[in-house]
C-alpha cells in the first residue's frame, strides 16, 4: 500500500497549529469521500499547547498560557520547534482495528529511536514511548500519540522529541502524567539531533508498519449503513 508523505515544513519555517489542524481536516474528507491518497503530514509546529477530550483544569499550563482545545482523545501535550510531528491521515482496513492502529504507531516510534541507539519501550498503564529508569534518571517520555478516527480514516498522530526544550514541559501536567518526566533524542545520546535527521527512517518505518491496517476504499464504501458509526472513535494521547 502506498503512502503520499508531505513536509510542510521545518525549522525555521514552523508551522501554526490551528493551520495544520484545519489542512488535516481538509485532507481527511478528501480521503473519506476517496479524492485523495493515503497521506503523512511531517512537520514542525511554532510552539503551542494542545488539550484532548480528557485533560484536566488543574493540568492546564500553571502561568495562564493559551492552549489550543484539541478533537484528538487524551490530554494535554506541547508542540513545538525541535520536535517532530507526523499527521497520518489513512483509510483504515478494518474500522474496529483502532489498537492495532496505535500499536503500529508505538512500533514506528520505537524503530526510529532503535536507529539512533535509544531503546523506546511501552510502559503498562502509562501512555506513550518511554525510556525506563537508569543511570541517566527515572522513567522518561519521549514521544507521544494522539489520534481520532472518523469514518475509518485517522487524524492526528505522533509527536516525537528530537532535540526541542524541555521548558515548556514544567509549566503543564503532560499527559496528565505526574510522577515521570520527558526527555529528548538530544538528551539521551548526548548530541544534537535535528527533525530531518529523523524522516528518512520514520517514513521507512511509517510504510512498514501501516501497509497492513490500510486500504484505499471506494467512496461509497464511507456511506454503507453501519459503516460510519463503526469508523468513529478517539484514541487517548498515548
Amino acid at each position: 500500500m502506498s503512502l503520499q508523505f508531505s513536509e510542510l515544513g521545518f525549522a525555521p519555517h514552523f508551522i501554526d497549529y490551528l493551520g495544520a489542524w484545519e489542512q488535516q481536516r481538509e485532507l481527511h474528507a478528501a480521503v473519506v469521500a476517496g479524492s485523495a491518497p493515503n497521506s503523512v503530514l511531517l512537520l514542525e509546529h511554532a510552539a503551542v499547547y494542545t488539550a484532548g477530550k480528557r485533560t484536566e483544569d488543574h493540568e492546564r499550563p500553571f502561568d495562564g498560557t493559551p492552549v489550543v482545545n484539541v478533537d484528538r482523545g487524551g490530554k494535554l501535550t506541547w508542540h513545538g520547534p525541535g520536535q517532530l510531528v507526523m499527521y497520518p491521515i489513512v483509510k483504515l482496513v478494518d474500522a474496529h482495528s483502532i489498537r492495532a492502529y496505535v500499536y503500529a504507531l508505538e512500533d514506528i516510534i520505537i524503530e526510529v529511536l532503535a536507529n539512533f541507539g535509544i531503546k523506546g519501550v511501552r510502559v503498562d498503564g502509562r501512555a506513550g514511548i518511554w525510556l525506563l529508569e537508569d543511570e541517566k534518571g527515572p522513567d522518561r517520555k519521549i514521544a507521544a500519540i494522539g489520534i481520532r478516527v472518523h469514518d475509518r480514516v485517522t487524524m492526528h498522530g505522533i509527536a516525537i522529541n528530537a532535540n526541542n526544550s524541555l521548558a515548556p514541559y514544567n509549566q503543564i501536567i503532560a499527559c496528565g502524567i505526574q510522577d515521570a518526566g520527558t526527555t529528548t533524542m538530544a538528551v539521551e545520546t548526548g548530541r544534537d539531533i535535528t527533525t530531518r535527521e529523523l524522516l528518512p527512517v520514520l517514513k521507512e518505518a511509517t510504510a512498514k508498519f501501516l501497509a497492513p491496517l490500510i486500504t484505499d476504499i471506494e467512496p461509497e464504501e464511507a456511506t454503507t449503513p453501519g459503516a460510519a458509526e463503526a469508523g468513529r472513535a478517539e484514541g487517548a494521547l498515548l
